[in-house]
């Protein structure tokens, strides 16, 4: 008990702090950040590893120089400063993307130099990098990155081989399977995502459980306050409304809408009578 009082004392250590990007506090799967790179370069592995190595530069030098400069810059203008910093690591990358990889150049468009506004960068930098020293500052940035870096690529990699058949530009998949287009359109890029972060939480919870940590329940359902009255008053039974909704209720609710919405109609159409003429007014 001692020793743990110390540590919690002490602060997370350099491997806690680069290992809660990867997965407790990734940027993507878990914070919802940086979620329009996220689905919008991610149909090839190579530009999800473009983007994902030049975020994760941006995030480490930004948060140094944000950490060496913290007692300095004024709390009033701190926001503008940490993106005039952000920007000038972004421009850098830009030059030398633009310079040695002008086909990534091309891949990532308009999505490289909004990096300055990416809410991971800026909010690496708020929230730590402007609160403890630059060492810390780097081992953060750098597990945020991976963590970024990771998510991109398996997006990119489910996508790429689902909707062109290929890994790298290299073909994979037989000539003979289809490939789903969809995967390199929007809704994939949502359907994949949503799997990926369903596979980061239950991984999250498996760990936790064989560490002997406590996992959150699950939120209870309580009928008192419930807002349907389906008469149940049984969470546990299958057809409970918040449960599982019966197909009948939803049916029924339906078919009460429609009758609504058509006698709504009815009246709205049906004729009005004829309004009485002012006395000596021509007929």
């Amino acid at each position: 008990m001692a020793e743990q009082a110390i540590k919690a004392a002490e602060g997370p250590s350099m491997g806690e702090v680069f290992s809660r990007g990867l997965l407790t506090e990734n940027p993507s799967l878990r914070q919802m950040l940086g979620l329009c790179p996220t689905l919008a370069v991610t149909t090839a592995v190579s530009n999800g590893l473009g983007m994902g190595m030049a975020t994760t530069f941006v995030l480490v030098c930004s948060g140094i120089v944000v950490s060496l400069l913290r007692k300095v810059i004024p709390n009033s203008v701190r926001i503008p400063a940490f993106i005039t910093i952000i920007a000038s690591f972004v421009t850098l990358v830009m030059m030398i993307v633009k310079a040695y990889l002008p086909a990534l150049d091309d891949a990532l468009g308009i999505y490289l130099p909004l990096i300055v506004v990416n809410c991971i960068v800026l909010g690496r930098a708020e929230m730590f990098a402007s609160k403890n020293g630059p060492g810390a500052a780097a081992i953060d940035g750098l597990g945020m990155g991976v963590g970024f870096t990771i998510s991109l690529t398996c997006m990119s990699a489910i996508r790429e081989l689902l909707g062109a058949g290929t890994l790298l530009g290299f073909q994979v998949m037989p000539s003979f399977v289809e490939p789903m287009i969809i995967m390199v359109t929007p809704a994939g890029g949502f359907a994949v995502l949503g799997v990926l972060i369903a596979a980061s939480v239950w991984l999250e919870q498996s760990r936790a459980r064989k560490a002997g940590l406590p996992v959150p329940p699950a939120a209870e359902v309580d009928c008192a306050t419930c807002p349907i009255d389906c008469g149940i008053k049984d969470p546990t039974d299958a057809s409970c409304a918040l449960g599982e909704a019966t197909v009948e209720r939803i049916e029924a609710a339906v078919e009460e809408a429609v009758a609504a919405a058509a006698a709504a109609a009815e009246v709205a159409e049906a004729p009005t009578p004829d309004a009485p003429k002012p006395e000596g007014s021509d007929a």
